[in-house]
């Protein structure tokens, strides 16, 4: 068997286990390493058009650093040019659970993600389910509009970046 499980396979697997995933926020910087923006991905999802972080799981045999590289390429193309931290130390960690009413839910099955900010110089060309790519300041990520058309688990780490660089 490969490193991917069929659609059964997954189904019974994400029912029974914490699937390990990694979200990562895309920023822009200037010459001083200070977040200029911070990329959002707009697609469509069972609900609707709505905006999301670069994200997914980690696959079997497959390094954190791998797994990161992989979905930035994926969602934001070839020539992003990601910038990989040196070490692959989260700035957080979240928790979705299948539990309605939780705080971060995903009704497909319990999963811890590693959340990483990657800095991207190249340019990016939404690729797979992606529809756009779109850069936002800090200070138009801190509305609640903009928020609200986010999925709300991505919308409650965008705020936990924004709390971790210093930019509420």
């Amino acid at each position: 068997m490969g490193p991917w499980l069929s659609p059964d396979e997954l189904e019974f697997v994400r029912r029974k286990v914490p699937m390990v995933y990694v979200d990562v926020v895309p920023v822009r910087t200037d010459e001083r390493g200070e977040v200029e923006s911070i990329g959002l991905l707009l697609g469509a999802q069972d609900e609707g058009i709505s905006r999301f972080l670069v994200s997914g799981r980690v696959l079997f045999h497959e390094t954190i650093r791998e797994a990161i590289s992989r979905h930035i390429e994926k969602d934001l193309g070839p020539m992003s040019l990601p910038q990989l931290p040196q070490t692959v130390v989260p700035f957080t960690v979240a928790e979705y659970f299948p539990t309605p009413g939780a705080e971060m839910f995903d009704e497909r099955h319990h999963a811890v993600s590693l959340c990483y900010i990657v800095p991207v110089l190249g340019e990016c060309d939404p690729a797979a389910d992606t529809l756009d790519v779109n850069w936002f300041s800090p200070g138009e990520l801190r509305t609640p509009e903009l928020q609200a058309e986010m999925m709300p688990s991505h919308a409650r780490i965008l705020r936990q970046v924004l709390a971790y660089l210093g930019l509420l």
